[in-house]
């Protein structure tokens, strides 16, 4: 069985479980992926299965994608290919369907996904520093101040500052499944996942 699999974030919503309290979900709307590569320890070095998700169009692919889609068979234009890895590719076939059906009610996973661009943001607002006063003659504010060590005369790496904010890979763990909706490829999770919506999240088992 697949460890997991490729969806896309339709939005937030709420259920009421079983005895009646209010449950935040976020809806994503998981598979069918398609089998397009087997990768073994003899021929590759290690087990995994590489799978696509996502329709395109002919001209939106590159040559060599479309003949990787072409020598699996698949008879579709996947516009994402991701790897899972295995420890067994038996039960595996090239242009196999893979639904949402491979996870479970109140089954723990964890999703990936990259979080919203914020653009360019300043230090208060990227990294929730404290700011000066409004008041009194201050005229710095919001902004950095010095911004190197005296000694090196330089910047050290990974000092926190303005810059590019958000559009990042998040992996959120802690995330339960609570409803799988088979006839519409649907998982309902409990909780938030990265990204606005619309956007590709991968969607893992918690291993044991």
């Amino acid at each position: 069985m697949l460890p997991g699999i490729l969806g896309r974030k339709i939005g937030m919503t709420h259920i009421f479980n079983g005895v009646g309290k209010m449950v935040p979900v976020t809806v994503v709307e998981a598979g069918p992926v398609y089998v397009t590569q087997i990768k073994t320890d003899d021929v590759d070095g290690y087990s995994a299965i590489q799978v696509g998700y996502g329709d395109a169009k002919e001209k939106q692919l590159t040559f060599p994608k479309f003949g990787h889609l072409k020598k699996a068979g698949v008879g579709k234009n996947l516009r994402t290919l991701r790897e899972f890895r295995v420890e067994t590719t038996d039960g595996f076939e090239l242009a196999q369907e893979i639904l949402v059906d491979i996870f479970a009610d109140g089954e723990p996973v964890t999703v990936t996904g990259f979080s919203k661009g914020r653009g360019f943001a300043g230090g208060v607002k990227r990294y929730h520093f404290k700011g000066q006063q409004m008041t009194h003659g201050y005229m710095t504010h919001r902004r950095p101040l010095s911004n190197g060590a005296t000694g090196p005369q330089r910047v050290f790496k990974g000092k926190r500052g303005p810059g590019h904010m958000g559009d990042a890979q998040v992996t959120q763990k802690g995330l339960k499944v609570v409803k799988v909706d088979a006839e519409r490829n649907l998982l309902l999770i409990d909780g938030s996942v990265p990204g606005p919506n619309g956007a590709l999240v991968v969607i893992n088992k918690v291993s044991k």
